[in-house]
């Protein structure tokens, strides 16, 4: 068990600098300053716990018993809250008092050994119960965004376990709980690693979830069905989602909606939030031109559909067709006339 807690820290030091590009790059992540530094903080102090757990198994190094460990055990809990608060409450208003939810982060690095570890973890305790509400309340978003929110769910299982190792720890050997601490967090890295391979857009699309669910309805003397039609004919006759900044405001306007009524309608009559809507008319259009035009370059045929990279055409590509656009393409190509 040692050796696969050593093997995940290295997993996690790894994960940590591929998060930070793929969950914090622009066109994937649209929380900016604060809430974007918060989970830049996040990511770095767990890489810093998992190095300091890699030194602990692997050369038995003293690190863990130091003024800087107990201050990254501190300090993970504030990070996530102000990183996730804006996604998970559809809110972004902060205040500079926020900060002082890193008071406890100082005050650890003067709190012996055997009073921090636990503190951390009943302080962490705090977190999760926060978590675990705003979890639930999202609940109702589970069939649009069913992904996304089994994603949270077992992030939260791997939270309330790592709760439990620590309200145990007077009870195990020092060696086997940093081992089961370390597979914990290296766990968790692997968990937000497979997920955002599979929606790169993970916090963005939580982050709707979370505007549906907080909104009150605004379709109440809107024409349903009408306002479908005009917005299919813009973006099939028109071909709306081909322009790379269309947003939802933009789109809105032209229907002579509001943003909030837009997204609610899409995400109500539809079942998706209006990037994937975008997302599978750029990727299907994207579908036809690679077969139409065989020389075309992949990265061409992304950039005429609305795709502002080639890596945005990769990642919305593979979530939507399982695949890459080349291999889709050669899956799919006519075989040569003799």
């Amino acid at each position: 068990m040692q050796a696969m807690a050593i093997l995940l820290t290295g997993f996690s030091l790894f994960s940590a600098l591929s998060i930070a590009v793929t969950l914090f790059r622009g066109e994937n992540c649209r929380e900016q300053g604060f809430s974007r530094f918060m989970g830049l903080a996040l990511l770095l102090a767990l890489a810093g716990l998992q190095l300091i757990h890699f030194l602990y198994l692997q050369y038995g190094s003293g690190l863990i018993r130091s003024p800087g460990y107990h201050a990254l055990l501190f300090t993970v809990a504030p990070a996530f809250y102000l990183f996730a608060r804006p996604i998970l409450q559809a809110r972004d208003d902060f205040h500079s008092t926020q900060l002082l939810h890193f008071v406890p982060a100082a005050a650890a690095l003067f709190l012996p050994h055997d009073i921090a570890l636990p503190a951390s973890f009943f302080l962490g305790g705090g977190y999760l119960l926060w978590l675990a509400r705003n979890i639930y309340a999202l609940r109702r978003q589970r069939s649009h965004f069913r992904l996304e929110l089994a994603t949270l769910g077992a992030v939260f299982g791997i939270a309330i376990a790592v709760m439990l190792l620590g309200l145990g720890l007077p009870l195990l050997p020092e060696p086997l709980f940093f081992t089961l601490y370390a597979t914990a967090i290296g766990l968790a890295f692997l968990l937000i690693s497979i997920a955002l391979n599979l929606t790169p857009r993970l916090s963005a699309n939580v982050a709707e979830a979370a505007r549906e669910t907080y909104a009150t309805t605004t379709l109440g003397n809107i024409d349903h069905d009408q306002a479908l039609q005009r917005l299919q004919a813009l973006m099939t006759n028109e071909q709306l989602y081909r322009q790379p900044g269309l947003d939802l405001a933009t789109l809105a306007e032209k229907l002579e909606l509001s943003p909030h009524q837009l997204s609610e309608l899409i995400n109500t009559r539809l079942g998706k939030g209006f990037s994937r809507y975008v997302r599978e008319h750029r990727v299907a259009a994207a579908k036809a031109i690679l077969l139409a035009e065989p020389a075309a370059s992949v990265l061409s045929v992304g950039m005429s559909v609305g795709f502002s990279s080639q890596s945005n055409f990769y990642d919305a590509f593979r979530e939507i067709t399982g695949m890459t656009p080349g291999k889709y393409r050669k899956l799919h190509e006519k075989p040569a006339v003799e």
